[in-house]
């Protein structure tokens, strides 16, 4: 395998490839990471590896097993379920409470024209910036209601949905149906419709929910059929 091209090798780099590998899916769930190959792989030391590797395992990427090393861990799509019907009801009482009471101008008219200009130059947004913003429309909206409770709440939604949410904004028509989507949810804001704001926004969540989930069996599936033809 060549090796990649990191310099200086630290393990702060190695952990941002390795985490890019593994948010991409190109290691499915349950891949087993090992020092000995990333060290021939990046051509490091095992002490960079380790930090690359310890870091994982704090931000939920993987798991340690005693004796065996490291494994990409396996989403439990219950598990994400839940956490999506909880984001879900949360931020269903933010657009209530933003439509019902009003939401600053200067929030709204920023919201708005970095979706409009998403929507205008589809073919020129880079993906992974569009779910950067998209992170933060959704954050946002909660930060304006004034709730440092709920809002605390739903970043540790979102840093706990956040590896699986890759998945969600994919494709440029993808993109395009989330700005649209989001400029309804403002615009709803806007008129001040509290019933079609929530319509708006539960179908901007379900919609996102669906493709994780076809992705996560998608996934799976490779990496069962991998499986099988390596034995």
């Amino acid at each position: 395998m060549a090796k990649s091209q990191l310099s200086p090798p630290l393990g702060v780099d190695i952990f941002s490839v390795l985490q890019k590998r593994i948010i991409r899916w190109e290691y499915p769930p349950g891949h087993r990471l090992t020092e000995e190959s990333l060290c021939d792989e990046f051509g490091v030391s095992r002490s960079p590896i380790r930090e690359a590797l310890h870091t994982l395992v704090e931000n939920g990427l993987v798991d340690k097993e005693p004796h065996r090393g490291y494994r990409v861990k396996q989403p439990n799509m219950q598990e994400i379920n839940e956490l999506y019907d909880v984001r879900l009801a949360l931020e269903l009482f933010v657009v209530e409470m933003l439509a019902a009471r009003g939401m600053p101008s200067a929030d709204w008219q920023r919201l708005h024209n970095t979706w409009q200009a998403i929507l205008d130059n589809l073919s020129s947004t880079a993906i992974d910036f569009a779910i950067k913003k998209d992170e933060e429309f959704h954050e946002t909206l909660a930060v304006t209601i004034g709730n440092q409770t709920l809002v605390q709440l739903l970043r540790d939604i979102y840093e706990r949905l956040h590896f699986i949410r890759m998945t969600d904004i994919t494709t440029f028509e993808r993109l395009k149906i989330t700005s649209e989507q989001h400029l309804k949810i403002l615009d709803c804001i806007k008129a001040g419709a509290v019933d079609r704001a929530q319509e708006a926004l539960r179908m901007n969540i379900e919609v996102g929910r669906t493709n994780v989930e076809q992705a996560f069996k998608e996934v799976l599936a490779q990496a069962y059929m991998g499986h099988r033809s390596s034995t």
